[in-house]
């Protein structure tokens, strides 16, 4: 399997492409990385080095891929923060010519906006770039809750309302939508709840909440649960390993007490979770 990941990267630490890549690969899959930007580390810590590119500079790598005759076995685009319009258009235009090679490849967009208590973080734009052209382009979105209520345009305090927003999202155009880091009205103060919906059932996963806070895990978890349903093409399926797979890393991540996930320290979490929990439909 053959998988296009477009997005951020840094040198030090677990974020974006520097994330997602090495558990694709560890899964058995080829990933050929494009970075939108290249830092020296995650924003977070407040100071960091490096460049933002360009969407012409991301068409330029996609020509050099193409030349070599593969995008017909691209089985799939995996795409994250994008910076800015001009990325996400290069973005849409690579998608395009990785369709039109090969008509099954599927897009997986991770609609990366903000996060319940931090509001958005992207650049002006980018929000209603996701929205209005993104997602609805999409196969496969895997926002967070605040993503999926800006998306949808309502408030998300229940299972009902969950629902509710995630047929208005899938009424945009994506197939498949995975919803991560999500606390409603009936989720125990010690648990955190992660759904998958494919436009006719949704399921839902319930695992411990850990006291941590990392950056990368979103970027983690979309490329797994895109790698399994890939596989699968079951969104269930799909749901029940990602979310085994990201409670083991985040575990050892906190048993650590580290700042940055352990992508690989913890890595056969990737391939055989110490711990799976259970689906259930909702």
């Amino acid at each position: 399997m053959n998988i296009l990941s477009i997005q951020s990267h840094v040198a030090f630490g677990h974020v974006g492409n520097s994330s997602a890549v090495f558990p694709m690969q560890r899964l058995g899959c080829e990933v050929w990385p494009i970075h939108t930007v290249q830092f020296s580390n995650h924003t977070g810590y407040g100071q960091w080095t490096g460049r933002v590119f360009d969407g012409p500079m991301i068409e330029e790598l996609v020509d050099g891929i193409a030349a070599r005759g593969v995008l017909a076995r691209c089985d799939g685009v995996l795409s994250g923060y994008m910076g800015s319009a001009d990325i996400g258009n290069a973005i849409l235009s690579t998608v395009a010519r990785v369709r039109a090679a090969n008509p099954a490849a599927v897009w997986c967009c991770d609609p990366v906006i903000g996060d319940v208590g931090r509001g958005v973080f992207v650049r002006p734009g980018i929000p209603e770039f996701m929205r209005d052209q993104a997602v609805p382009a999409a196969d496969i979105i895997t926002p967070n809750q605040f993503e999926l209520e800006f998306l949808s345009g309502q408030a998300c305090a229940s299972l009902a309302d969950i629902r509710a927003a995630v047929r208005r999202v899938h009424a945009m155009g994506p197939k498949v939508i995975l919803v991560t880091s999500l606390i409603v009205g009936d989720t125990p103060g010690d648990a955190i709840d992660m759904l998958a919906s494919d436009g006719t059932s949704l399921w839902r996963v319930r695992t411990p909440r850990l006291d941590l806070g990392v950056n990368g895990a979103g970027d983690a978890v979309a490329a797994l649960f895109f790698v399994h349903w890939l596989r699968t093409r079951s969104a269930a399926e799909a749901l029940g390993a990602a979310a085994a797979s990201i409670y083991g890393l985040l575990r050892r991540t906190a048993e650590a007490g580290s700042r940055e996930i352990l992508t690989v320290a913890a890595q056969d979490e990737f391939v055989a979770p110490s711990r799976r929990f259970a689906v259930e439909e909702v």
